[in-house]
């Protein structure tokens, strides 16, 4: 069956037993026979037979459980009749208007007996048979099945055996608490109803085949045999009122704990408020001093930038009074030279040729004395760092001697109040000691500070220079075979283009150039980021090439693994020099060893070139 015809079955069970079991309230099927028979309505006429009502409720339980041996139409009227007995036929006799009481009041009986606690029932004239040579008879857990069945909730049910065998009785437990003691009594009810009662028991139990059952009292525990003997052995007597009230000293015993408890724990929560206002206080106090200091870190930044401010104005106001005396002084030198140019036309060659002699050895001599100066600055510079490392490492020894000093300053703080003269003696000697490592703490840092504000304005100058350096080898003409060049770190070679357009056909060099503009457009946008993160053998993680990308994959289809090594060579370059502009950076290049060329490397090769051009013009 699928699972949407399933989902109807249930349904039209449904229907089928709500609509049977109104039946059955309004009359429209007849159940009873007579006071203690009853008859199922749903059976065919040729089985229907006459029941006892927990016999009736037994087949219909049965019959509504079958889901092999009938169809579900018949297990939803005899799911019907299941409900209709443990709602009405199970409760009729106690359906009489009664007076409202209490829980407590509406299970005592009139008169104050004595039950047998925890509450337990007795099950007499359970038919036995003679079975290898004892008597045998039904388990206690097909009974307390049954038993479950109509709705009395027994915990166990105890056969009693005899020497002889199964004694014909059986103990019904029943829950200690009221609700038990409910149960019970709607136990001993439902025996009581068919005439089953202890009384009943005792004046026809002579060829009587039917179950009796009653709720165990004092009659019971003091009664000598098996019934007797297990009463006694599992439980006490107790009257209604007598478990009330020791309920209720149980009760009133727990409210005392809870009330001692409760109590307990507001003195603890007097205490954490208390505690939380201390920490409250001491946290406004810290979060004031905290502003304090950010006012005061404030107002000394916003001085140190106007300082900054006005220094730079100065700087940039010299720059230009500079300028301006430069500018003038060029203007007077350009007139001399017309004036001289115009006095002496005839000696005008030799004239620029000792100028521009003149000039090139002003230029060597600057150079030279540039690059001792910068030999000096150098040496100088590995030095202070060198003295730099050093005190480093003596400040972090201080540091930790200071630490050092506090932790045994704290610990000797900790040691009591009570302390003798030797041991603040001690102390103070340990504060003194540790204020004059703090001072030399704090003279290392500013010696550490100075020392990095002098290394950074060397850093910038051996840049200034190197730059300066880059724009005269530019400003040179370009020979074949220069070893030292000006490299556009990022740039694409166009001469893979060529070759690759040549292959596909096309001489004119239009292709090429095409190509080659796009793959620059493509080298330029940041967006494209065609790298990958690796860890090398060391652990520590690079930047390589992603193979995988898909206009690599596409350049490499179409034009081959020359271009494609172009490209790679310039997004190596421009990732390594300019990853966020994208955009070609001049640099100073050995074409013999490709490589960065070094300072030293540019000067010697600018002295050269001087020389060069010196005899060219001899």
């Amino acid at each position: 069956m699928s699972g949407t015809s399933q989902h109807m079955s249930h349904s039209a069970l449904r229907d089928y037993e709500n609509k049977y079991y109104k039946g059955l309230k309004n009359g429209e099927f007849k159940v009873k026979v007579s006071d203690s028979t009853y008859r199922c309505p749903f059976c065919p006429s040729g089985s229907k037979k006459d029941y006892l009502r927990r016999e009736l409720f037994r087949h219909a339980c049965n019959v509504g459980r079958d889901s092999k041996s009938t169809g579900w139409k018949e297990k939803a009227r005899h799911s019907a009749l299941e409900t209709y007995i443990k709602r009405y036929l199970y409760r009729e006799r106690s359906l009489e208007p009664v007076p409202k009481r209490s829980k407590i009041e509406s299970l005592k009986p009139s008169n104050d007996q004595q039950f047998v606690w925890p509450w337990m029932g007795i099950v007499a004239n359970i038919k036995t048979e003679f079975k290898d040579g004892r008597r045998v008879g039904e388990s206690g857990a097909k009974m307390r099945e049954e038993f479950a069945k109509e709705g009395l909730n027994p915990l166990k049910v105890h056969p009693l055996w005899t020497p002889k065998g199964h004694s014909g009785f059986a103990i019904v437990e029943f829950n200690k608490e009221w609700d038990g003691f409910k149960n019970a009594m709607d136990f001993e009810r439902s025996f009581e109803v068919n005439q089953c009662g202890k009384t009943d028991y005792i004046s026809r139990r002579n060829g009587c085949d039917k179950l009796y059952g009653w709720v165990a009292r004092s009659d019971d525990y003091n009664s000598q045999g098996v019934v007797g003997g297990y009463l006694q052995k599992n439980g006490d007597l107790k009257t209604v009122s007598e478990k009330q009230a020791e309920d209720e000293r149980k009760t009133n015993k727990l409210v005392l704990g809870l009330t001692h408890t409760l109590e307990t724990k507001n003195i603890q929560l007097k205490e954490v408020r208390s505690k939380y206002i201390k920490t409250s206080a001491s946290l406004d106090k810290l979060m004031v001093q905290k502003e304090d200091m950010i006012r005061t870190f404030n107002d000394e930044i916003t001085r140190m930038q106007k300082t900054a401010r006005d220094y730079f104005k100065k700087i940039f106001m010299d720059h230009e009074k500079d300028r301006m005396l430069l500018e003038a002084q060029r203007n007077d030198l350009e007139n001399i030279e017309k004036e001289l140019q115009h006095r002496q036309a005839q000696n005008k060659t030799e004239r620029q040729r000792l100028y521009h002699e003149k000039k090139m050895q002003n230029e060597k001599a600057t150079l030279e004395q540039k690059k001792a100066d910068e030999k000096k600055e150098k040496e100088t510079l590995h030095a202070q760092i060198l003295d730099l490392q050093r005190k480093l490492d003596a400040r972090q020894a201080l540091e930790l001697e200071i630490q050092q000093r506090r932790g045994a300053l704290e610990v000797m703080q900790h040691m009591g109040e009570d302390e003798d003269v030797e041991l603040k003696k001690k102390m103070d000697a340990i504060r003194q000691e540790l204020t004059e490592k703090e001072e030399d703490l704090e003279a290392m840092e500013e010696l550490q500070q100075t020392l990095v504000v002098r290394e950074r304005k060397t850093n910038d100058e051996l840049q200034d220079a190197r730059k300066e350096l880059i724009n005269g080898i530019s400003a040179l003409s370009v020979r074949a075979g220069n070893v030292i060049t000006v490299k556009r770190m990022g740039g694409l070679e166009c001469k893979p283009f060529v070759s690759a357009a040549e292959k596909k056909g096309s001489d004119d060099g239009v292709l090429a150039m095409t190509l080659c503009s796009e793959w620059e457009n493509y080298l330029s946008d940041p967006s494209w980021h065609p790298f990958k993160i690796v860890k090398d053998k060391s652990g520590k993680t690079k930047e390589i090439i992603d193979e995988e990308d898909d206009k690599l994959k596409f350049l490499k289809n179409e034009l081959g693994d020359e271009v494609l090594g172009a490209v790679t060579s310039a997004l190596m370059e421009l990732n390594e020099y300019n990853p966020s502009g994208r955009y070609t950076i001049p640099e100073l290049w050995n074409s013999k060893e490709g490589k960065k060329a070094s300072l030293k490397e540019g000067i010697t090769y600018l002295l050269s070139q001087w020389k060069y051009h010196k005899r060219k013009r001899a």
